[in-house]
């Protein structure tokens, strides 16, 4: 039975311990059927018991235990079992699920030190054990005995326990007379992982001839075959693989000869046998870690005969299935070369970049290839790529390394060509720290000074400070040269714009096919120091920037100057920006600019243009009725009122209160036609606009106009002899606060009113009323009389 459980079993475990709580949970195969097994121990007795439902069936145990744990245990579970915790008043608790069937033994007895063994039927423990099967329970089973049976005990002393010694891979007893073939072995691996693969095979050949029949001899093939393959000896491969393939076809190892079979027939040149061994690679090893290297080395093969785009297919594909570094850094690198090869920068970066996250010690195993990808992505100008190469390769390399100092160098000259500044000024210090009088130092000390010109952490001032620095110290040197340029741009960036223009000769004295933008900057620092005028309203430094740098003024900059010039009262300036823009031909543009020509002549007092230039901005928005520009309609009534001509002032008031309907800007222009009315003798006027007015004030709860407008409607309603409009009018004045000399006479009128309507006692009142308001008016002499 115990050789069935050797040849069958797979086995899987799973342990946790808890102080002395100790579970182990175990996955087998016997038949062909899976089980499981639970082993729970503690060094104390303790209680497990079967619940069943029902049918009779398991349905789960639980397992009780006097102390807690005192770290937190995680749930278990597996195809068969369940297991979670619980604790009830200081009692920790198992409770155990099964998933198919389960059933629960107590362990008693430990074989190796109990001489007897009896079928104890026990309620504590310090072991019990839970088998899980699905049908049938593996290797056991039970009588039911008889209840007239006697449960005698078996004894089993220890010397007659059975035992099996060693035995070889066909099942024969293993006589060892000499472990030199063993001591040998173990040289044999160290020789292999020390990469010294010719001692290897020397010593393999030893071993072979002097221990023939050696217990190890399939793992002696089994180095031949690695230890050739790194040699590239791949017709020893193929020879001694086949062996392997035909003695050793069960052996663990199988998968990784077959690989390195299968890529020693297309290094060779024989594809289609190296197709059939890739096959059955694939095939019957696809879950193999060695299938991802098959992967790999069929790329290669597919890469050398011109299947670039499969070749890619599956170093891809051992990129994203593997779990290995080592074949994931394998397969980026070999996307890496043919991405570079064909001059796809960034897929080439995009891998390298993997490989350095996950080991960069890989370069140096490839060094030969590493340096010339480097070298291509330097050519390329993917420097931020080459060098982490670089650097990757220095970081495994010996300080000795004859090529040490050059890639030291390169690593602080390509990083300063990207914006990795500060990694590029540490490597750059750390080769003149290693190299005084380096090789190179001449290179790298421009390199370094170049670094500053476009990152430095320094403050605004401090930049400059350096610049300045290295003008000086390098005057009549591209590096001053560039100095003097990239001060010019940090001072335009940071809008020094009249700095710029101060050093605007220097700046363009510079070599043109070098630094080819240096007009440019000088431009744009003048158009930002326009800019910064028109701001401040220096409106005299704005034209002479556009004159001395032959700036035209642009439709943006008029706008500008414009609203300078009317902010300033320099209307001939503004009318003179105006009279180039008055005929444009879009309609939006001479829309904006006849109406700021309407407004400046309306400034100057020139009213006659005003009208005429009026009547042309009018009909062009009189069907736009969201038009910015109808505030003409009241610069149009404005003009008229200073021109005195009534009769178009009505007219233009029609059109406003039609465009604006009735507004409390336009209150004023109401109360100058109510003047019309009353010059005129037009009551209909006056009562119009007037009650207007009164409205708009109330509403706006603002009495600007009053007692004014009040007056004038009372004496015309007194004219129309409509006594209780004007009455309504004149008491209105009555919550609002007026002079003494518009309150007296506000009293005064209101008593002359009271008389006309016979009403006696409230004239005397209102009367009193005025002459109280102030006693020396004109107001309060007529009210005295009329009291009397």
């Amino acid at each position: 039975m115990s050789k069935l459980i050797f040849s069958f079993c797979l086995l899987l475990q799973l342990s946790s311990s808890i102080y002395a709580l100790e579970i182990g949970l175990q996955g087998a195969k016997e038949n062909f059927e899976n089980y499981s097994i639970l082993n729970i121990k503690d060094k104390n007795k303790f209680l497990c018991q079967e619940i069943k439902n029902d049918f009779g069936e398991v349905s789960k145990v639980i397992c009780a235990f006097s102390k807690s744990p005192s770290k937190k245990f995680k749930p278990l579970q597996n195809d068969f079992f369940k297991i979670k915790t619980q604790i009830k008043k200081k009692t920790f608790f198992l409770i155990i699920t099964p998933y198919k069937k389960m059933k629960l033994y107590p362990v008693v007895f430990n074989l190796s030190k109990d001489d007897e063994v009896y079928s104890a039927d026990v309620k504590l423990s310090s072991s019990w054990m839970l088998v899980g099967y699905k049908k049938k329970i593996p290797f056991m089973y039970k009588d039911d005995p008889s209840p007239m049976s006697i449960n005698f005990p078996f004894f089993l002393s220890k010397d007659k326990l059975p035992y099996v010694g060693s035995l070889d891979m066909k099942g024969n007893p293993v006589h060892i007379k000499n472990v030199g073939d063993v001591s040998n072995y173990l040289k044999i691996k160290r020789y292999y992982k020390e990469e010294k693969y010719e001692k290897c095979l020397d010593l393999i050949e030893d071993v072979m001839y002097e221990f023939p029949s050696s217990l190890f001899t399939a793992e002696l093939l089994y180095y031949k075959i690695r230890a050739s393959a790194k040699l590239n000896n791949d017709d020893d491969v193929i020879d001694y693989s086949k062996i392997y393939l035909r003695e050793y076809s069960s052996d663990e190892n199988i998968a990784e000869v077959l690989a390195l079979c299968a890529r020693s027939y297309s290094q060779n040149g024989l594809n289609s046998q190296a197709d059939y061994f890739f096959d059955r690679l694939f095939s019957e090893h696809k879950d193999s870690p060695y299938s991802k290297w098959g992967y790999i080395y069929k790329g290669e093969m597919l890469e050398e005969s011109g299947g670039f785009k499969k070749a890619v297919m599956y170093y891809t594909k051992a990129l994203r299935e593997t779990q290995s570094i080592e074949t994931a850094s394998t397969a980026a690198f070999k996307l890496a070369q043919y991405y570079i090869g064909n001059g796809q920068k960034k897929d080439a970066s995009k891998y390298v970049a993997k490989i350095i996250k996950a080991k960069p010690d890989f370069f140096i195993g490839e060094y030969e290839s590493s340096l010339k990808m480097m070298d291509l992505f330097a050519d390329m100008q993917v420097y931020s790529s080459a060098a982490s190469i670089a650097k990757a390769l220095l970081d495994s390399m010996d300080k000795r390394d004859d090529y040490y100092e050059t890639l030291l160098k390169n690593i602080g000259i390509w990083l300063s060509q990207t914006t990795k500044k500060q990694e590029a000024l540490t490597a750059l210090n750390r080769y003149f720290e290693k190299y005084p009088d380096g090789l190179f130092d001449e290179e790298v000390q421009i390199a370094k000074d170049s670094l500053f010109f476009d990152n430095n952490d320094a403050n605004l001032s401090i930049k400059i400070k350096t610049y300045n620095e290295l003008i000086d110290t390098y005057k009549d040197d591209s590096i001053g040269d560039r100095a003097i340029y990239e001060k010019a741009k940090l001072m335009r960036d940071n809008e020094m714009y009249n700095d710029v223009l101060e050093s605007k000769d220097t700046l363009l004295n510079l070599d043109e096919t070098i630094y080819k933008d240096t007009k440019e900057i000088v431009n744009d620092a003048a158009l930002g120091a326009m800019k910064q005028a028109l701001k401040k309203q220096k409106c005299k430094r704005v034209l002479n920037i556009s004159s001395e740098y032959a700036i035209s003024l642009s439709d943006d900059w008029d706008d500008g100057i414009y609203e300078c010039a009317m902010k300033g009262a320099d209307f001939l300036l503004a009318k003179k920006v105006i009279g180039k823009n008055l005929n444009s031909k879009d309609i939006q543009m001479r829309k904006k600019w006849l109406y700021r020509y309407i407004k400046v002549d309306f400034a100057t007092g020139n009213y006659s243009d005003v009208v005429k230039a009026s009547q042309e901005l009018l009909v062009l928005i009189k069907d736009d009725k969201d038009s910015k520009y109808k505030d003409v309609y009241r610069v149009v009534f404005d003009t008229y009122q200073r021109l005195e001509k009534n009769k178009q002032m009505i007219d233009a008031i029609v059109k406003l209160e039609k465009e604006f309907g009735k507004s409390y800007k336009d209150i004023e222009r109401y109360v100058a036609v109510m003047n019309i009315g009353s010059q005129t003798k037009d009551d209909n006027l006056v009562l119009r606009y007037g009650e207007e007015v009164m409205k708009i004030q109330k509403k706006s709860d603002s009495y600007a106009q009053s007692p004014f407008v009040e007056f004038t409607l009372y004496q015309t309603y007194i004219n129309r002899e409509d006594y209780s409009k004007a009455l309504e009018v004149i008491e209105s004045l009555d919550t609002l606060e007026l002079s003494k000399d518009d309150r007296a006479r506000q009293k005064y009128l209101l008593g002359t009113l009271n008389d006309k309507l016979w009403r006696e006692d409230e004239a005397q009142v209102a009367y009193k009323e005025a002459i109280d308001a102030d006693p020396t008016s004109a107001w309060a002499s007529l009210a005295k009389d009329a009291k009397e």
